[in-house]
């Protein structure tokens, strides 16, 4: 038997400007989750979790807490853009086109914008992705901008691996 290595992730040299990441797992939004990240996040309005008050709205029944939203997209992109990541440095121009209802299936991409040096550490680079999020109909529900500082290959800490030696 051999030990297959993993996906890493990318890592600063590895983004190129323009390219375009599919990110592979969609995600199914539970009414539970609404739930509970509401409540995690002390959101007290009413449309999010009581299902009578927000079937007297124009959406007819709650809507996913958009913190939810931007949470859930910027996981899904983790595995192409931030696996190895010194520092997430913020997100910006994030807009909520249309809502997300419990039900949902969100899926997500991110594009390349920028790429640059690090003027303060030799170990990093700054990448800025725009990602997308839509839903199982193709219908955009967030976009933003985030900015990150990158690993360069060589450069991030070691993961611990333990291989289970098999043998008799």
């Amino acid at each position: 038997m051999s030990v297959k290595e993993g996906w890493k992730g990318r890592f600063f040299e590895d983004f190129e400007l323009g390219d375009i990441y599919p990110h592979p797992l969609g995600r199914t939004v539970l009414t539970v989750d609404n739930s509970w990240f509401t409540l995690l996040t002390q959101n007290t309005a009413p449309i999010h979790f009581d299902h009578h008050y927000s079937a007297q709205t124009e959406f007819g029944k709650p809507l996913v807490d958009s913190t939810f939203t931007l949470a859930l997209v910027t996981g899904q992109s983790v595995t192409d853009i931030s696996q190895n990541v010194m520092a997430n440095l913020g997100w910006d121009k994030v807009k909520l086109p249309n809502p997300v209802f419990e039900g949902d299936t969100i899926y997500s991409q991110s594009e390349v914008l920028d790429k640059r040096e690090s003027k303060s550490r030799d170990n990093v680079g700054i990448v800025t992705v725009k990602t997308t999020g839509f839903n199982q109909d193709g219908v955009v529900v967030i976009t933003f901008e985030r900015v990150l500082m990158v690993y360069r290959r060589g450069c991030a800490p070691a993961i611990a691996r333990i291989v289970l030696d098999k043998t008799p």
